[in-house]
Order: structure tokens, then sequence, then C-alpha cells
């Protein structure tokens, strides 16, 4: 080995080679699918640090990641659930300062050569480094995501952000969260070349070597702003507007129900008011406020939630998944458009049928239109469109099934239907490929009792619109194979989605405790409740859409459908209001029809106000009465926690954490109280029944406790989540 080239192990996870020079430190975790600061990692950095800042024959660094698709993918999340006070979470953050602070201030220029994901610490990381070099590769992006963890930047993004890039794109990236792809972190300042990721590693250690001697500068970040950014950000008065909007938009945006992106907003504001050491210190005080709050707990909690579903084979005991590589989709619709638009985004061969050309042709338009959205978001390029819409082909016969792995029915929700649908796909379909259905309510043991084959049929519940909603929900029966529900999840993760695995039973889980939730709102109205009173007191709650809204939404022809298969199901307890049954009755279908509680601007327009002449249709009329917010929310709340409950008492769901992720990723429960098991430990199991048994003694049966709330309350209590 050469005098100028020295390799060494600096330990096992951060790997120096130093050349002429050039120290290229590689992070690479060991067994671990990305690179996380944890505590190993922080203390390899500070050894590492150390050795630069007294080894004169290091002249430059470059810091790159040895996994194939990660920079660094953050702070590891495990240490938030060692933190117990707010002094705990404040000390966390006074650490990572130090730790960039070292970094920034390091007696050598060091490169960031970033490949992959760089999020969060990763962000932090490499905005302190002198110079950021991109890959333009699709898998590289930068985000500060810990708003979605309840959280902030908190070693030190919220004052070198805004310093790096202008305040209004850093509010954009840290209250949002949201991706920035690597031209548009060019276009922005926050890196300083875009290359191919073939030379990246030669780019960075030349331009650690430039650097090194003085032939470039350090990176200042975007330069030039325009006339706004010199109005509004270079000048006191111009950045307390900013700040003063960005409060105001988050306020409209979360009601103050995620208090995080607030006090990131104070942390900014005090860098520039009262200088940056102060700004350092209030980022410090009020992460740690951040990290022990409720709000960070539950979604902490979700993160873990969904991590573990992500390992989750859905078997109780693990078997090998079929490869999907050809989806047959049946009907050309709304959802079995969704479908084949998010598969063949993952690669898959798919085809799609219909009964006729109009509906096989309508249907590819709405694949190509899920597609375009994206080539427009700059999440993919024309090319990728074309190489991808290129796999799904349409047909109004069975032609192409016969080479089908799985085949995905979303037709009508009528027995009859799905039953001749089932029984023309399987006389063509190979003996040992699956069949799935789309259905939101029928028991997939009554589809599949025509079959030929019912231990490959099972149930694959998407929610609409499929390209943007994160939840899948399996549906088995006690006769499917651990085979076939393998395959289901394998693929449902494929494609991205949070899937979770429940047992046969009508409206199985999501769609019965949402049936719940929707059938407690119609009988508010029926008392004389205004539309827009309730709406509002459950999105106060943290709901996206208000419950009539989202009846609205749904359709309200689908709804009574709904309601009719679970009253039948479970009599009186989900009978469906008077208000539902009327307005459906009058022939309003919703959004859809452009008529329903409220006005559109047309079939699938955009709202238009309460639709006054409905209230005619409701039994007190025209008469509008006043029920307390506490009493709409409570009665809402507590019909669809009772019904989850149930659904665990009687096995449709495995865990308690199903029945959590199900309900925030597929129903809209709100994030930030964890789930409907979540919030029960949050308000405490016995007053809960107290609340149901209140209730239930006005309006039985629709809120006698769950036997598994009442049991448990009567022995004591305890948290389903310790």
């Amino acid at each position: 080995m050469s005098a100028a080239t020295e390799t060494v192990e600096t330990a096992s996870a951060l790997t120096v080679d130093v050349q002429n020079g050039i120290a290229i430190a590689t992070l690479d975790v060991l067994d671990a699918s990305v690179n996380v600061l944890d505590a190993q990692v922080v203390a390899e950095f500070a050894t590492f640090f150390d050795r630069v800042d007294r080894d004169a024959a290091i002249r430059a660094v470059v810091l790159i990641s040895g996994k194939p698709e990660n920079f660094i993918a953050g702070a590891d999340i495990e240490q938030f659930t060692a933190l117990h006070t707010a002094q705990d979470g404040e000390e966390l953050s006074r650490r990572g300062q130090a730790l960039m602070s070292r970094l920034e201030h390091l007696r050598v220029p060091v490169v960031a050569a970033i490949h992959g994901a760089c999020l969060g610490g990763g962000l932090e990381a490499a905005i302190a480094c002198s110079y950021r070099i991109i890959t333009d590769h699709p898998k590289s992006l930068m985000a500060a995501p810990e708003v979605q963890l309840g959280i902030f930047p908190g070693a030190g993004g919220t004052q070198r952000l805004p310093r790096l890039v202008g305040l209004r794109a850093a509010l954009d990236i840290i209250l949002t969260g949201r991706n920035v792809r690597a031209k548009k972190a060019l276009q922005l300042g926050l890196v300083d070349e875009m290359v191919h990721p073939a030379i990246l590693r030669d780019i960075a250690v030349d331009r650690a070597r430039q650097l090194a001697d003085g032939k470039m500068s350090r990176s200042r970040g975007r330069l030039s702003r325009g006339i706004s950014a010199a109005v509004l950000e270079d000048n006191p008065l111009g950045r307390r507007l900013v700040l003063s909007r960005a409060r105001a938009g988050v306020l409209a945006k979360t009601l103050g129900n995620y208090p995080a992106p607030l006090a990131a907003i104070d942390a900014i504001r005090a860098g520039y008011e009262l200088g940056v050491d102060r700004g350092y210190a209030e980022e410090a005080r009020l992460f740690g406020d951040m990290a022990v709050s409720e709000v960070s707990r539950q979604l902490v909690y979700l993160f873990f939630a969904t991590t573990s579903l992500k390992k989750d084979p859905g078997t109780a005991v693990p078997v090998a998944p079929l490869p999907v590589k050809k989806l047959g989709v049946l009907g050309a619709g709304f959802m079995g458009a969704g479908i084949a638009s998010v598969s063949a985004m993952q690669g898959t061969i798919v085809r799609l049928k219909d009964a006729e050309y109009a509906r096989v042709a309508k249907g590819l338009k709405a694949v190509s239109d899920v597609l375009t959205e994206r080539v427009q978001k700059k999440q993919m390029t024309r090319r990728q469109y074309e190489d991808q819409m290129t796999l799904v082909g349409g047909t109004i016969d069975y032609s192409g099934f016969d080479s089908c792995d799985l085949v995905i029915e979303a037709v009508f929700e009528d027995i009859e239907v799905k039953h001749r649908v089932l029984l023309e796909a399987e006389r063509v379909m190979p003996s040992d490929a699956i069949y799935a259905s789309n259905t939101s309510t029928i028991p997939i043991s009554r589809i599949a009792e025509v079959s030929a084959r019912p231990e490959q049929v099972l149930g694959m519940h998407f929610f609409s619109p499929v390209h943007k909603m994160p939840l899948l929900e399996v549906i088995v029966t006690p006769r499917t194979t651990p085979v076939a529900t393998a395959t289901a999840v394998a693929f449902g993760k494929k494609l991205g989605k949070h899937v979770i695995v429940v047992n046969d039973g009508p409206g199985f889980y999501t769609t019965r405790t949402l049936a719940a939730f929707l059938n407690e709102a119609g009988y508010l109205l029926d008392e004389g409740v205004s539309i827009e009173a309730l709406d509002r007191a459950l999105v106060d709650f943290g709901f996206p859409v208000g419950p009539i809204t989202l009846m609205d939404e749904v359709g309200l022809d689908v709804g009574a459908k709904v309601a009719t298969v679970l009253r039948d199901a479970f009599g009186d307890r989900l009978t469906p209001s008077q208000s539902l049954s009327r307005v459906v009755a009058s022939g309003r279908l919703g959004r859809k029809g452009g008529s329903g509680f409220y006005r559109y601007d047309g079939p699938g327009g955009k709202k238009a106000g309460v639709d006054e002449t409905v209230y005619s249709l409701l039994p007190t009329g025209v008469n509008r009465t006043e029920i307390p917010v506490l009493e709409m929310q409570q009665r809402c709340v507590l019909a669809m926690v009772n019904e989850a409950a149930r659904c665990l008492e009687e096995g449709i769901l495995r865990s308690v954490r199903d029945g959590d992720v199900g309900a925030v990723f597929g129903i809209g429960f709100p994030p930030f109280r964890g789930g409907p098991f979540r919030y029960v430990d949050s308000v405490g199991i016995a007053h809960i029944v107290r609340q149901l048994e209140v209730y239930h003694g006005r309006f039985a049966p629709r809120f006698e406790p769950a036997r598994i709330l009442h049991d448990r309350a009567a022995q004591g209590g305890g948290r389903w989540l310790d």
C-alpha cells in the first residue's frame, strides 16, 4: 500500500478509506436495510471527527452511504420510547445539535455524497456539510418528515435550513414533511450538484479535493431567491408576515391538533428575532416538549405498528408467497382501474376486463390519468409512464386470464353478480391461481360458495382512491390456505400498502366499524342536528371530513347497500337511521350524482354547501335542534370504538395493532389519537364503559358495551398496549 493510501476500519458502521488526503467515510449500518443515527453510530462519528481534527494528513472528507438506496434515514426512533420528561427530550436535541455543529465546523471541508433517501437527521447532517451532491436517481430524495412523528428537526435543522434555502422553502419542507426530489433539491439550493449515480463517488472526491485546495468555495445555498424573497425574507417585517401566515395555515389545516408544526415555527422565529444561539436553545426546549407530548406518543406508536406490519407475513406460520407476475382485474370501474394502476406502477402485467369496450376504454383512461398525475408531479418520467401503460391491456372476454397468478374481482356489490363472475373466471384461471374479491361488505365465505377451489378464494379490500389510500384489508375464511393469504399480503406490500389480515364476517373490520360511526351520525340527524354542525363537530375531533360529507363521498346508494347487509347481520344495533333511508329513497346519490346532503357543481363536482331542501326529507323536517358538540363526538366515536372492540372479541381482528392501523389508514380515525384501541387506553377502559352505559340507557341497543370492554373494566381496567 502506498503512503498516499490508508484504509482504516473505524467501527462496524463507519468505514474510512483515506486516499491522497481525502477521507472517504462510508456509513453502512450492519444488519439493517437503512442507515439510522443510533447511539452507536453517533459515537462512531464523534470518534471519527476527533481523528479528523487531529490528523493533519486528512485534508477533506467525503460522507457516502454503503446502502444501495439510502443515504441516512434519520434518527433511531426507538430512542424516543426512552424519553420520560421534556428535559430528556431537550438533552437529546442538544446532543444532536452538538454533533451537527462539530460536523459543520470540522477543520476540513466535508462533502455529502447523497444517493437514495436522505431523511430527518440525515438531512440535518447533509446541510451541516460544506458541499452536497445528489444523484439523479428516482430513489434520491430529501425530506424532514419529523412532523409525522409529532416532532420537528431538533439537531439544528430549524436554524440551518432557512438560512440555506430561504424561509418560505424551509417552512414548506419542515411543516409538511413532503419529499423533495433531486431536481427540486438542486433548484432550492438544498444541494449544489446533481450527477449520475455511477460517478457520484468520483465527483465527490474531486469536489473535496478542490475545496481542500481552495479552488472551490463552500456551499452557501441558494444565493438568489428573487425579488419576493428580498421583500418577504430579507427584513424583519417580511419575515414576521411569512411566519404569521405559516402559523395561520397550520392552524387552518390541523385545527391545533398537531402542536409540532407550530413549535417549529416558534423555533425558527426565535433564531431570526433573538439570534441563532437563542434559536438553537428554543429548538432544543420545544423539541423536548414535543418529544414527550401525547400526540408524539401516538404517532410514534403508529410508526412502530406499521413497521411491524411490514414484517408480518399475515399467517401464523410463515410460508413462501407465490410470485404475482401477471394480475387479472375483473371490472374496469373506479376501483378496478385504481388496482390496475398501482399494480402497473410496480411492474406487474395487468389484464383489465369489463363487459363492454366502452367501459374498458374508460378504465384504461382512468389508469392513464393516475400515471399522468405522477408525471406531472415529477414522480416519474414520461418514458416510465409509457413503460407502465404498456403493462396494462384491456379485454371484454377472458383472454389472457389463463396465465394470471392472481385475479382480483371489483364488480358491483351483488352476490349473484359476484358468483357469476367467479364461475366464469375459474373456468380459465390456472389451477393454482388465487381469486380475490374487492368486496367491502359481503362475506367471502358466501362468495366462495360456488367456487371449485374455495381454499384459494379470499378478499382484498382496497380503499378509494386506490393510488392514494394506504390500507389493504385482506379477508380470509377458515378454508383459505396460508399460501393464498401470504401471496395476497406480499402483493399488497409490493403495492406499498399497509396490509392487515382479518377473519371473514359481514363488513369485516373497516366497513363494519365505519358503518357504526356513520349510522350514529344518521341518528343524530334524525334528532334534528344540523348537517354542518355535525360535520364540524367530528372534524374538530380530528377526522379528515365529517360523517355526512363522507356519506356523500362514498355514495348514498353504496351506504344504503352496506347498511342493509349489516342490519341483516347484526339486527337492531346497526339498523340504519330514518334520515339515510329517506334521502336514499328520494333518489339522491351523493357527490357522484350531483346531489345528496350537500349540493355539488354537477355530478362529481365540487361541494357547494348544504342542500337545504334535504331537510324536508328528514324526520324533524326543517326544524333543527342543538345537541352539545361533546355528545355528538362521543356518540359517533364510541359507536366506532365499541364496534372495533366487538371485532376483536369475535376474532375478526387478529390484534389491537391491526385494529388501530386499519382505522387510522383506512377509515380516517385521527392519527394523533392513535386508533380506537389506543384511544381507549388514553381515556381509560372504565371511563369508556361508563360512557357507553349512559348512552345505552338512552339509545338501547346501539351502545351496549362490548363484553370484552365490560370484562376488562370489571377486572380493574388495564391498557390494551403497555
